[in-house]
């Protein structure tokens, strides 16, 4: 019998929702698509008092753009699609890399209709929690000069770039307002943050009334900053619910990346973690079981969704993979016994990403497995473990990846090496704590990112 599903592995259905009205409906998008560059677009151009448009700055010619934000956008079951009417998503977000320019990438890429978006706008946040703005900060986001748009089904869409002054590892409150009926169909289930809902257009609010609050991202998949000084781009951490977070507490941005973040101050750190990912397959729950109420939430596999949340990042130069432990743990729980991988085939996944990055120029760093003995999913077997060990051996003897970063030797038990050191271990025996993201962020090496490093 499957364990009761927790995000690593499998998130816990229906997350992070709480308030007066359950933004759910048994709507359901489509399987993804393929990225479209059709920019369908409506409105009115930005006016008024605060509109702060961007066809006011210089269009952000000059300098670097680098992503400072990103998250995996993933479609959503039947039984847990959001639907949102008159009413405006407010969302924090926290920052890497600081800039003077920025751009929003929203997303419609799960969405089997258009999307139509009443307003968007930016803010830093006030204060260390809640949503409130900083007013004097408040910008408008225009779509070629617009504040209104249509994001076409299949597609995201980026903003025209805004005049900002973001400070490194800033928060940002990013407000959207959905004048129409909207299934939420393309979101990130577990953002580990506190976001909210307010009925009507309240995008320049300095507060709001929160009807809903959420732990989960709608709509939004990334936000790049222009960069005038020195810098090495932007690193991208590729992984499952290890790097997405799960199991640190709640508005505290201790996920693994956001602490590498802090020691890297002017790079780009790029969270592209999401739970239950998996190198070689996507969701497949199997039919009946209660993994269908929550599986689309995994994501497309590494290998499918490697192009859009890797390569596509802006001033990407370096990628951190960290993948694998769902790919031995899900078949026989949240995905058929079919699916059952070998060691071999886990290690020519990360060839291929080893063969995509360098094709690109990138530079790609292997995570070894983190140790999961224990664990209260029901992954770990002796012939799951058995794997790991043929999988980090490669890593780290291989020499195919451009270096190694030993997680499982910084995580694991000297007593017992099958096992999370318990200082660092969350209770469930497979995600870290807050001190273990922090032992793996101190755990990689900031001369991996010397702009000035070479492949």
């Amino acid at each position: 019998m499957p364990p009761t599903p927790t995000p690593a592995a499998a998130p816990t259905p229906a997350p992070g929702r709480t308030g007066t009205r359950a933004l759910t409906r048994a709507r359901w998008g489509v399987a993804a698509v393929l990225l479209s560059a059709l920019l369908v677009l409506g409105g009115a151009a930005a006016t008024g008092p605060g509109a702060g448009p961007a066809a006011a700055d210089d269009g952000g010619r000059g300098g670097a753009w680098v992503g400072t934000w990103a998250t995996v956008p993933t479609a959503t079951p039947p039984t847990a699609t959001p639907v949102l009417h008159d009413e405006t998503v407010r969302q924090v977000v926290h920052t890497s890399v600081g800039g003077d320019r920025l751009r929003l990438r929203l997303t419609n890429e799960f969405g089997d209709a258009p999307l139509r978006i009443g307003e968007v706008r930016v803010a830093r946040r006030a204060g260390d929690a809640g949503t409130d703005i900083v007013p004097a900060t408040d910008r408008a986001v225009t779509f070629s000069g617009q504040t209104a748009v249509t994001v076409p089904a299949g597609a995201p869409l980026v903003s025209d770039p805004v005049k900002f002054d973001l400070p490194p590892r800033a928060d940002l409150v990013v407000s959207v307002y959905l004048p129409e009926e909207t299934p939420v169909t393309t979101l990130h289930a577990f953002s580990y943050q506190e976001n909210e809902v307010a009925q009507g257009n309240a995008t320049r609010a300095a507060s709001v009334e929160a009807t809903e609050t959420m732990t989960q991202w709608h709509l939004l998949s990334g936000i790049s900053v222009r960069t005038r000084g020195h810098g090495a781009g932007a690193v991208v951490a590729l992984g499952d619910s290890i790097t997405d977070g799960a199991e640190t507490r709640v508005n505290a941005n201790n996920r693994w990346p956001d602490l590498l973040a802090e020691r890297l101050r002017h790079t780009g750190v790029l969270n592209l973690g999401v739970a239950g990912n998996r190198l070689l397959h996507d969701p497949n729950p199997p039919e009946g079981g209660d993994a269908e109420n929550y599986a689309a939430f995994f994501g497309e596999s590494a290998l499918r969704r490697f192009d859009r949340d890797v390569l596509a990042q802006p001033g990407a130069e370096h990628v951190i993979v960290l993948l694998g432990v769902n790919d031995l743990g899900h078949p026989g729980t949240t995905a058929p016994e079919s699916e059952t991988v070998s060691a071999e085939q886990i290690i020519g996944a990360h060839r291929q990403i080893i063969a995509r990055a360098h094709a690109a120029g990138l530079r790609v760093y292997g995570g070894t497995i983190l140790p999961f003995k224990g664990d209260t999913l029901g992954f770990h077997s002796a012939e799951n473990e058995a794997k790991r060990q043929r999988v980090n051996d490669w890593i780290r003897g291989s020499g195919e990846y451009d270096a190694v970063i030993d997680f499982d030797r910084v995580m694991r038990d000297p007593a017992d090496p099958l096992r999370l050191r318990p200082a660092y271990d969350s209770g469930d025996h497979l995600h870290p704590n807050d001190a273990g993201m922090a032992a793996m962020a101190e755990a990689v090496p900031a001369s991996l990112f010397r702009p000035d490093r070479g492949r």
